[in-house]
């Protein structure tokens, strides 16, 4: 995961201010990301797309659609939340989509993407003819730059798009257009690579389709994003190409505008000092234990590699989460001060793959989400939820 910048922004933050445990969303922060996403679209003549899987934060629909051009949806309720909450154009891709749903899906996008030939020719009798939503289909260029096999589509056995070669003139009647996604929060010289890969393995297909969709993935707005050199690489494709282009960020939307404010329930000593808080990576930022990664928390220093050191260091705490589950941890780290039962703590950089994955398992309560305007220091509470939620979802 990239290393968060969101230190300096939520150092001025008093996490009193909120309920524990609250997503908190930097509204200053979260407009620094669209104006350098804004900048790519117009100087690279490009559209630029929200991802929705992973920063689908409605409270924030208005300030999105006054910068990007629409939402990327990968299924029938994204689409209907894309389109019913946020502005723009809707452009859905799902791997596996249900005939019943067909219908639906069409009437709110825009675009609908294919995952395969055969997807597609099984439904290309179903769909409308009357040229209001474009037809796509995802292709795999067989080429792997993601660094967690769990986030590579490009990997032997992939189900996520047609591999090259497996696509026929014929095949492509009625598809207007590509889509790629291939990266996972990487940086412009991996998306340099899988674009030329892509060129080299589906450039021949070029001629008979009217735009492609390269995706997401990139950190476009970390501070050492080189915006310039892929301004200069999308320009030079679309003038050699002539294809309408998009791009699907989703990271980059959020990237170091959240944090997640969290409270110290219980401290103790077993082996090393820890902390349980009412917070869970299980619940709240799975991708800890997916990627996995060790999220920054602010004012405490991150121990990669705690050691009998370490355990014996009362300012070492490791933190985990209030569930059953063993390894609800979130990490080990550093205090000056070591936190106390009753202090609140953030943890940085959990605006993305954090709300749209939250889960209630054991009966742990979602944080609530909160809106800061660090210009005129204003919070507000946007959402909150209760047993009922939880209750909800079961039967």
């Amino acid at each position: 995961m990239p290393d968060s910048e969101a230190g300096g922004v939520f150092s001025g933050f008093d996490p009193a201010r909120v309920p524990s445990p609250c997503y908190v969303i930097d509204l200053v922060k979260l407009e620094e990301n669209l104006r350098i996403l804004a900048r790519i679209a117009a100087e690279a003549e490009v559209e630029v797309l929200l991802a929705l899987k992973a920063f689908s934060c409605f409270a924030v629909a208005d300030l999105i659609g006054a910068y990007l051009q629409g939402t990327a949806a990968s299924g029938l309720w994204e689409a209907k939340l894309g389109r019913t909450r946020f502005k723009g154009a809707v452009h859905t891709f799902a791997p596996g989509l249900k005939p019943d749903h067909l219908g639906e899906i069409e009437d709110l996008s825009d675009h609908l993407i294919f995952n395969s030939a055969g997807q597609w020719s099984r439904y290309r009798d179903l769909v409308s003819v009357d040229g209001r939503c474009a037809y796509g289909l995802r292709i795999n260029p067989r080429h792997s730059e993601a660094e967690t096999p769990l986030y590579d589509p490009c990997a032997p056995w992939s189900r996520l798009g047609v591999p090259p070669g497996q696509i026929r003139e014929d095949g492509l009647a009625g598809i207007s257009g590509f889509h790629l996604h291939a990266l996972c929060d990487q940086g412009f010289a991996p998306f340099d690579r899988l674009l030329s890969a892509t060129e080299r393995t589906f450039g021949e297909h070029f001629g008979a389709i009217d735009w492609i969709n390269l995706g997401g993935g990139q950190l476009l707005t970390a501070g050492d994003y080189p915006v310039a050199d892929l301004i200069k690489r999308l320009r030079s494709f679309r003038t050699d190409t002539g294809l309408r282009t998009y791009l699907e960020p989703g990271t980059a939307v959020a990237l170091n505008a959240g944090a997640l404010v969290t409270e110290v329930l219980d401290t103790g000593w077993n082996e090393g000092h820890f902390a349980v808080v009412d917070c869970s990576a299980t619940c709240h930022m799975p991708d800890v234990i997916e990627a996995p990664y060790t999220p920054e928390v602010l004012g405490g220093e991150t121990i990669s590699q705690a050691g009998a050191a370490e355990a014996e260091d009362p300012g070492v705490l490791r933190l985990g989460g209030p569930t059953c589950l063993a390894g609800d941890v979130i990490g080990t780290y550093r205090f000056e001060n070591g936190p106390a039962v009753g202090d609140r703590l953030m943890v940085l950089d959990q605006a993305y793959y954090t709300m749209v994955k939250a889960s209630t398992f054991n009966g742990t309560p979602l944080p609530a989400i909160a809106l800061w305007d660090r210009h005129g220091d204003t919070v507000r509470i946007v959402k909150q939820f209760g047993y009922e939620t939880f209750e909800s979802r079961l039967s």
